[in-house]
């Protein structure tokens, strides 16, 4: 197993630029990263539940993926511009105690509409993890190891939005247009991949 190839693509992919990491700065510069936790936890939980169902129905995913791919995507597009348009149009100083409220569902939830992570997920076990391994221990394993790396993107990207929350919060307007356009961005770049 090329172990090192998966480990690059897993971290690659996990700290650039999506949808988890973004929301999870724009959570940690509004709300704190304390706050922020449950969404990343939510996040770690929901991608370990990906990686699960990927490892496990690869093969049926495979066969209907070319039919569902399209799908997917676009309602990941959709979810990813009305995360971009709730960005710019959010105010400042909305209620605080909303980044407690079911942010370990949303972040977990996010997952089932990423195709980021979706299509990440098949890639990875389909290309690294499926070739040497099958038992159910090494599945479960693998889609723990690889929801801990996302997990680790998830919060390296909450520290950043937390160190910086004084600065960012002193260009809030200009800060949540650019993570919207990066999220726009990245809908438009998966829309054309």
């Amino acid at each position: 197993m090329p172990f090192f190839s998966l480990l690059l693509y897993a971290f690659v992919s996990s700290f650039t630029p999506g949808p988890n990491n973004i929301m999870a700065m724009v959570f940690a510069n509004k709300y704190g990263f304390k706050k922020t936790l449950r969404f990343c936890f939510g996040v770690g939980s929901g991608f370990f539940i990906i990686m699960l169902l990927c490892s496990y129905f690869d093969l049926l995913l495979k066969s209907f993926i070319p039919k569902m791919e399209w799908i997917m995507t676009v309602l990941g597009a959709i979810y990813m511009v009305y995360l971009a348009i709730k960005l710019i149009i959010s105010k400042q100083h909305e209620n605080d105690n909303n980044g407690d409220q079911n942010s370990f569902i949303t972040g977990m939830l996010l997952q089932f509409v990423n195709p980021k992570a979706i299509l990440y997920g098949i890639t990875i076990v389909s290309t690294f993890i499926l070739p040497y391994h099958t038992s159910n221990l090494s599945l479960i394993g693998y889609s723990f190891f690889l929801a801990v790396i996302g997990f680790m993107g998830t919060i390296s990207w909450s520290v950043f939005g937390s160190v910086f929350q004084r600065f960012l919060s002193k260009y809030r307007n200009q800060f949540q247009v650019v993570m919207a356009l990066l999220l726009v961005f990245t809908a438009i770049s998966i829309l054309v991949h």
